[in-house]
């Protein structure tokens, strides 16, 4: 099983969705975790909707700090928020440099939801 942790500051969007993507891509096979910086506790009501139309619910998600992460992962993904990450021990880093979604337009919100899609494909085929 490949363990692949999502990070974002807020982690409640891009870093969530692409948890979401590690699980409907990856099924059993994959280890998918986000978490953030300085998470905001909840999740984004556009990330909830635009899932909510791919039929994942991220209701079932929380907002997680950084500081509830242990353990070493084959890789570890950040958003492109710039974000500032503690050692976290991994296999492979990458800055995806996707643009926060959250005051986005519609349209513009569901480019980059699938954007982070078919990323996280790549990825999880990468790691196989």
């Amino acid at each position: 099983m490949k363990r692949v942790l999502f990070v974002c500051v807020e982690n409640s969007n891009r870093s969530q969705m692409a948890e979401a993507f590690a699980h409907i891509h990856g099924g059993d096979n994959v280890d998918a975790q986000s978490a953030g910086s300085k998470p905001s506790g909840v999740i984004n009501p556009k990330a909830i909707r635009f899932m909510d139309e791919l039929n994942y619910d991220l209701r079932t998600h929380s907002s997680k700090s950084l500081e509830d992460i242990d353990g070493e992962f084959d890789a570890v993904i950040t958003m492109g928020c710039g974000d500032n990450c503690p050692w976290i021990p991994a296999k492979r880093r990458e800055d995806w440099g996707l643009p926060d979604p959250k005051n986005m337009d519609d349209e513009n919100y569901r480019a980059v939801r699938d954007e982070i899609s078919l990323r996280v494909k790549k990825l999880l085929k990468s790691l196989s």
